[in-house]
Order: C-alpha cells, then structure tokens, then sequence
C-alpha cells in the first residue's frame, strides 16, 4: 500500500516537470519571434525616417529653386545668349544613339533613379549640375539614403559642363577612362 502512494506523486512530479521543460523551450521560441518583431519595425521606423528627410531635403532643394525658377523659354533664351546650342545629331554621332538635350543620364554613374532624385532637388540641366557644388550633391545623395551615398559625384559637374558645352568627343573620350563616373 506504501509503492502506490509514493509512486503516484512520484509520476506526477516526472509529468510536470516534462511539460514545464516543454512549456518552457516553446516560450523561448516565442521570445524570438518577438525580438524579430521589434527588429523589423525599428528597421520600417528607420526606412521611414530616411525617407522623410530625403523628402525634407528635397522640398528645401524646391523651395531654394523656387526663387530661381527657370522655365524652358528661359532656358533657350539664356542658351542663345551664352552661344550654345544643343546639337543632337552631333551627340548621336558622337554616341551613336539618340541624345535629348538636358539628359542627366549622359553622365557616367547617374542612372534613372540618381536623375530623378536630382531632378527632385531642383537640378534639371546639365548647367544646373555643372554649376552645383560636389558637396551638395553628395548631400542630396545622402538624403537619397544607403543605396545612393554610396556615389561619388566628383566628377559630375565637369561631365555636365561639357555636354552643356556641346563638346560630346571631349566628354565621350573621358567617359572611357571613368569607371561608374570616378576618375
């Protein structure tokens, strides 16, 4: 009569502690999950910060060029002033495809995305960016976030001047010795 009374509690005592362990391990996974949550809602609040102030960046490259505000009859005026004209079959001659005037693209590193971004900022032109410091371009590539600071605009501006210039041998030829538009 004494074994089943000690063997009783005794298997009890061996269940719970097998579901605790359980219970337990299962609660751990739990808290990973839970870690990976807050993991990924820092990283949206973090996504969603460096959107906002590339946004800020932007309306304040808006609001500068507000004061400064070239229209395109503006824009042939002041080229027809300066003596520079556009000339696109010497730049598809030169290239050998089709070139629109102010085709921020035609410089080596800048693809879609980096135009719109600067087109965002207010530069719209070859003259524009050739005219604009490397360090605020580096800055709006900066507030573009991760995937565009990591550019180097150096030479940017110079590409910029001479196809303003019309001077598309000159640019093609140095084009060739850049590699994603650094020297």
């Amino acid at each position: 009569m004494n074994i089943p009374c000690i063997l009783i509690p005794a298997l009890v005592g061996l269940i719970c502690g097998i579901l605790g362990y359980l219970l337990g391990k299962m609660n751990s996974k739990g808290d990973d999950s839970l870690a990976l949550s807050l993991q990924a809602d820092l990283d949206a609040c973090k996504a969603n910060t460096r959107s906002l102030n590339a946004k800020i960046s932007s309306l304040e490259a808006d609001l500068a060029s507000k004061a400064s505000v070239s229209t395109p009859t503006q824009s042939f005026a002041s080229n027809v002033a300066t003596g520079i004209l556009f000339d696109g079959a010497l730049a598809a001659t030169v290239y050998g495809k089709k070139i629109k005037e102010n085709d921020l693209k035609v410089v080596e590193g800048i693809g879609p995305k980096i135009e719109a971004l600067f087109n965002t900022a207010g530069i719209t032109t070859w003259r524009e960016l050739s005219e604009t410091p490397t360090e605020k371009l580096q800055s709006i590539l900066d507030a573009g976030g991760e995937n565009f600071a990591i550019h180097n605009p150096s030479t940017w501006a110079k590409q910029a001047l001479l196809a303003y210039q019309g001077k598309w041998q000159e640019l093609k030829d140095w084009q060739q010795n850049l590699l994603g538009g650094k020297e």
